[in-house]
């Protein structure tokens, strides 16, 4: 039993709770069961129970004889992050030297020390030295077998190697080449075709574990299978390996049905196996079977089946996330009279366990006994993990209660006060945060690096950026020790404020003082610079990356591709997806020894110590692409949905969540209804489980489809699955129902989200409204006074429009004469500039309605508004951001010689001319049946590419294009040749530029090319609309060409069936 939990204190511990039962439950089986029922019989439930208990606790913290240790270096509280109670591992061979922790543990683990015996040391010796000693015939083989010999086998080479092979070489070379598991699998099936008594129950086992880490699930079924047939030992270790790997893929069910084919097997558990399951269990949130397990264990009675101290910790975590209060107890008892731990840290574990599962009226009790025993010292780190809980169920007030009464007695640090800064700054509380850190910096007490980094991100998030330059100045001048996360925010904000030399400037100085940047790191930086579209720092910070051999990675990759190609930098994102694939294929020699070493050990860990989950090593990516690949290939085929099923069935994917919305992001443009049944499909598959960004990925597919009532009805199997409805679900809803239209559904919907919010729920973001408004904005079922309404909304709440918004918002008030509201909301966004997200300067906003107005022909009100700045270096942006709309409002209405001048009084002011300008010119000489010289200014921009300014976009090559059809069939060579153009090199034409090309050619007699492009817009990934096949079908009948005009109806039948379920 615990000591002081049920024990003879029993009766001052209930006599202290009136509202808990004093009536005694029978007793049962076990010993300590009764006295258990009746300490947590009842836990309690009303407020001013609560209140009471929480006073009792400030009486027990603020008395006189309670007993304090002062906090001491190393303790496991004093290691965890702000923010949440962290779960870290406590070393107990420096204090409890050989608990039970048998002779392998100490082979990787305590080899040399004081503790191992002369023999282990000999035996351990030998280990490492036998591990190390990788005699020539491993080496030749590895290297074969890791090498890429283009046009040479790798089944040739060794056939021609005349190599010698027993079962510890093919046990060698397998764990050297584990990090390719597609070539390791090779040379096993060659080892097999040449000498079958090559295999051995240590091959087996190896090659298992291989199998596992690339989640080749197949493969390991298949493998077990072959060692009954070649009738293979399947030793403890082997039935471990097994468990491991199905656990680390979350295959829970797959993982029990083995444990339980482990004991069929007659092979008896031991303690590694009984670790690993109940570690596996524990973290998957199996409580209750992880519980039967241990008790399990705990009845062999067996030398050695103690749990190491981060899998109690896991298992006590997750009882108490479970309620199971009394298995968190029994746990306890374990710990304190099996594993003989001292009863103050089990305590401390314990606590930690109700404060990280939000259980403070559990916190509360424990407390609360534990000063009922008379020999029992608090340490400082119980009322730390306390507070901590306390921030964590959102309870500051009480947090800064108990921090007060931890002031008077001398045994506060500057952890828990960043612990309290932390929740208030969840609670966006940011002047309660500032006050409680000044008042730590008076208490003498230095901030931490993360309570600095924090206060600096509300700073920066609040454009406040003096105030978070000044906290970085201070931190650094501190002189406390700083990481990467501390110096991004200020490298972000640099760069967001446009000072990208001053960014350098701190990232250099971050090199310099030692500390290297990480993945993440390099990603902040280039995500900020791709946001102010600086391409050529974008490089540099890539090739950065390559210096500093930092691996590139997924996420970065897809950020500046998808950046690149918006922009139509086609050649710079073939540059960054050489880079990409260079990167995920660099292989060093050295890195696989180690690697080898490292497998080497996790078997020998599998089945002797506990599993500490490493970090996964890299699947072989040609294998991982390819079954990609091939999955997209059978998705995108003219197959019908069983003869894809089958096809499925064949691949061995180990699905899971992100691996299906990559699928789904590459198929699901043109192939939704393959992709939505491919997505009803592997939902139905064993251990896997749909999340919220699965299922917002097929409602957008199905709304970008028009299958509106299949979106809706895996909106409702989403609610019954159990998945939460995020806000992004809603606003992909509402943005589908929008772009087609159908603005009244989307207004109910925006208005169900808003009523199934609540106090805490999800509540519509920037991203909602703007989607909502733009749609009330377009032209289909224009609704420009709920528009005026929900936009004025949006800036009440706070939350801060984008620019493309504004754009299109302050374009729709100019169409429909609303000038005073235009005028408004302008007015608006300059007066709201200093808020959290607001970053539309004086210029920006001016010129986000002087565009319209000169669209619109309303030079005049255009030219008023920009006499309107007054301050010099205002005007000057203001003037670079206009010229093109001027020129063009002034070239619309006729007023040539005014544009003309105004290009020149424009270069005179040292403001070069922009594309827009060029275009405006052009499409003015088109007009003009000027063709040479609107050819003239095109040659221009292509000689002037180097300056960013001037390049071709697709909008200049769109309206050359109309320019040229316009202009007779003497033109349609060149206009041919230009498309062409723009397909291979760039600018990409998008679905705006097709849309105008077919439009033109069709009206122009030239409806048979249109078909044509029909085909290619399919080809380049966008979708013709419903406008586009009716523009074909009517110019193909107006030609004559009727029987064209059928095939047009049915391509677009064709595609049609191609995107719904």
């Amino acid at each position: 039993m615990i000591p002081g939990i049920r024990s003879k204190s029993k009766h001052v511990w209930l006599c202290s709770f009136s509202t808990i039962s004093e009536t005694k439950k029978t007793s049962s089986s076990k010993p300590h069961s009764r006295a258990r029922s009746e300490v947590h019989s009842k836990t309690l439930s009303t407020e001013k129970a609560n209140s009471s208990l929480f006073n009792e606790i400030i009486e027990i913290l603020g008395s006189e004889n309670l007993k304090l240790d002062r906090i001491r270096p190393g303790n496991f509280i004093s290691k965890e992050p702000i923010g949440g109670i962290a779960d870290e591992d406590v070393v107990y061979g420096q204090r409890i030297q050989g608990v039970r922790q048998n002779a392998d543990e100490k082979l990787t683990a305590e080899v040399g020390t004081d503790t191992v015996s002369s023999s282990t040391k000999r035996d351990a010796q030998m280990e490492i030295s036998c591990r190390n000693d990788v005699s020539p015939v491993v080496q030749k083989i590895a290297e074969i077998v890791r090498a890429e010999n283009i046009g040479i086998s790798m089944e040739k080479c060794l056939d021609d190697g005349d190599l010698e092979i027993d079962p510890d070489i093919v046990d060698k070379v397998l764990k050297r080449c584990f990090k390719v598991p597609g070539r390791a699998m090779r040379f096993f099936n060659w080892v097999k075709l040449r000498s079958g008594s090559c295999f051995s129950t240590e091959v087996y086992n190896t090659m298992l574990y291989i199998a596992g880490e690339a989640k080749e699930f197949g493969l390991v079924e298949n493998l077990m299978k072959e060692m009954e047939e070649r009738k293979c030992l399947k030793n403890v270790k082997t039935w471990t390996i097994v468990l491991m790997q199905y656990g680390k893929a979350k295959l829970i069910g797959k993982t029990l049905l083995m444990f339980d084919k482990m004991n069929a097997a007659g092979c008896e558990p031991d303690a590694g196996a009984y670790r690993v399951m109940i570690r596996l269990l524990s973290a998957s949130g199996k409580g209750e079977i992880a519980l039967h397990l241990y008790n399990e264990m705990a009845q062999k009675d067996l030398g050695g089946l103690e749990l190491d101290i981060k899998t109690y910790k896991l298992l006590l975590n997750c009882l108490a996330v479970a309620g199971d209060i009394d298995g968190v107890y029994s746990v306890a008892d374990g710990m304190i009279n099996s594993s003989h731990i001292p009863e103050s840290e089990v305590y401390s574990f314990v606590l930690k366990s109700f404060c990280i599962s939000k259980r403070i009226q559990n916190a509360f009790e424990l407390i609360h006994h534990l000063q009922s025993k008379k020999d029992f010292t608090f340490n400082p780190e119980y009322f730390e993990t306390l507070v901590k809980g306390l921030c964590k169920a959102d309870r500051i007030n009480d947090a800064v209660e108990i921090l007060g009464i931890m002031k008077k007695r001398g045994v506060v640090d500057e952890k828990v006060y960043g612990t309290i800064i932390s929740g208030h700054l969840r609670k966006k509380e940011i002047s309660k945060a500032l006050a409680l850190f000044h008042n730590m910096k008076e208490s003498g007490l230095l901030p931490a690096t993360s309570t600095y980094t924090e206060l600096m991100h509300y700073h920066f998030n609040l454009n406040e950026y003096e105030k978070g330059s000044a906290m970085f100045e201070e931190m650094v001048d501190s002189g406390i020790e700083l990481d990467s996360v501390a110096f991004m925010p200020i490298i972000a904000a640099h760069v967001r404020r446009n000072r990208v030399s001053l960014a350098w400037k701190v990232f250099e100085t971050m090199e310099e003082r030692g500390i290297r940047a990480t993945q993440k790191s390099y990603s902040v930086f280039i995500k900020e610079l791709c946001k102010i579209s600086m391409t050529e720092e974008v490089f540099k910070v890539l090739n950065k990356m390559q210096k500093s051999k930092v691996n590139m990675g997924d996420e970065i990759y897809h950020l500046v591709t998808c950046y690149l190609e918006r922009i139509g930098e086609i050649v710079k994102a073939e540059e960054v997806k050489e880079m990409h694939r260079l990167c995920r294929f660099r292989f060093h020699p050295l890195e696989a020894e180690e690697a080898s070493n490292r497998l080497d050990v996790s078997l020998e860990e599998t089945h002797n110590t506990v599993i500490h989950e490493p970090k996964l090593p890299q699947k072989d990516f040609e294998d991982e692409d390819l079954l990609l690949h091939k999955v997209c290939l059978c998705l995108s085929s003219s197959k019908d949905w069983h003869a894809m099923e089958a096809d499925l069935f064949e691949f061995e994917v180990g699905y899971t969540p992100s691996i299906v919305m990559e699928i789904m992001r590459k198929c699901g443009s043109q192939h939704g209804s393959a992709v939505l049944h491919f997505f009803s499909w592997v939902g139905r598959q064993p251990g896997y489980r749909h999340t919220s960004e699965t299922y917002n990925s097929a409602i957008k597919i199905a709304g970008l489809g028009k299958d509106f009532k299949h979106m809706r009805s895996l909106f409702h199997e989403m609610k019954r699955n159990g998945c939460l409805i995020t806000s992004d679900t809603w606003t992909i809803m509402i943005m589908l129902y929008g772009r087609v239209g159908l603005t009244d559904i989307a207004l109910r919907n925006f208005t169900e989200m808003k009523k199934a919010a609540g106090p805490s729920g999800v509540k519509p973001t920037a991203s909602t409204y703007k989607y909502l408004i733009l749609s009330l904005c377009a032209r289909k079922r224009r609704k420009v006074d709920v528009a005026i309404e929900l936009f004025n909304e949006m800036m009440t709440v706070g939350l801060a429009p984008d620019k493309e918004l504004v754009e299109i918002y302050l374009d729709c008030l100019c169409g429909s004469e609303k000038l005073v509201d235009a005028r408004r909301c302008v007015q608006s966004l300059i007066g709201n500039s200093s808020k959290v997200g607001f970053t539309f300067t004086v210029p920006l906003c001016y010129s986000l309605l002087i565009r319209p107005l000169c669209r619109r022909g309303m030079v005049e009100e255009a030219l008023a508004l920009v006499d309107e700045v007054k301050e010099e270096e205002d005007q000057s942006a203001l003037h670079r951001y206009v010229c093109g709309s001027l020129v063009h409002g002034l070239l619309q209405r006729g007023r040539s010689e005014e544009a003309l001048a105004k290009v020149e009084s424009l270069k005179q002011a040292g403001i070069r001319a922009s594309a827009h300008v060029y275009t405006s010119l052009m499409v003015h000489f088109f007009k003009e049946n000027r063709v040479e010289r609107a050819l003239d200014i095109f040659r221009k921009m292509w000689e002037e590419e180097e300056d960013c300014h001037c390049r071709p976009t697709v909008v200049t090559c769109t309206a050359l294009l109309c320019g040229l059809l316009n202009a007779g069939r003497n033109y349609f060579a060149d206009a041919q040749n230009l498309f062409r153009r723009m397909r291979i090199k760039g600018p990409l034409p998008d679905f705006k530029a097709y849309s105008t090309f077919i439009t033109m050619l069709c009206s122009s007699g030239k409806s048979e090319y249109a078909l044509q492009l029909l085909s290619e817009m399919l080809d380049d990934g966008i979708v013709p609309s419903n406008v586009n096949f009716r523009t074909v079908f009517f110019g193909l009948n107006r030609e004559g060409k009727q029987h064209l005009a059928r095939v047009v109806m049915q391509q677009k039948q064709a595609l049609i069936r191609k995107r719904k379920f």
